[in-house]
């Protein structure tokens, strides 16, 4: 889908008036939301948003994540333009990864949301709790 306009969307905007829509199927932005919302993506942004870090810093500050992982989705994210990768000729190789102006935006309203989630969490388990004792259980 080739964008319909060069406006930027801005809060409060009709959405029939965004030059994309990630609704439709062949919406190149479907795959960019994929990699921010992933759980890999989203929790990778949000621990760059902590400051810069080495790729085996990062893999520990993002709990759970494999080597393998970590690397598609910094891939992924640095061709989205969200992450900055910065590789310097000593020996041995440092590669520093941080986000882009772009990724510290979306990191930002991504944390909202985490923070919103986190915050509300003793709800869900509620929810779950009622949800899992009238219907059998996980």
């Amino acid at each position: 889908m080739e964008p319909t306009g060069s406006r930027e969307p801005t809060v409060g905007m009709d959405p029939t008036d965004l030059a994309y829509d990630v609704f439709s199927r062949q919406c190149p932005s479907r795959g960019t939301l994929e990699h921010i919302t992933g759980r890999w993506g989203g929790l990778t942004l949000g621990a760059l948003h902590e400051g810069t870090f080495r790729f085996n810093e990062l893999r520990r500050r993002v709990d759970g994540v494999s080597e393998k992982m970590l690397s598609q989705t910094l891939h992924a994210l640095e061709r989205d333009g969200l992450v900055r990768r910065d590789a310097q000729p000593t020996n041995p190789p440092r590669v520093d990864y941080a986000l882009t102006p772009l990724g510290r935006e979306v990191a930002e309203r991504l944390l909202a949301l985490i923070r919103f989630v986190e915050s509300r969490q003793d709800d869900v388990v509620r929810a779950q709790e009622r949800y899992d004792a009238t219907r059998g259980g996980r």
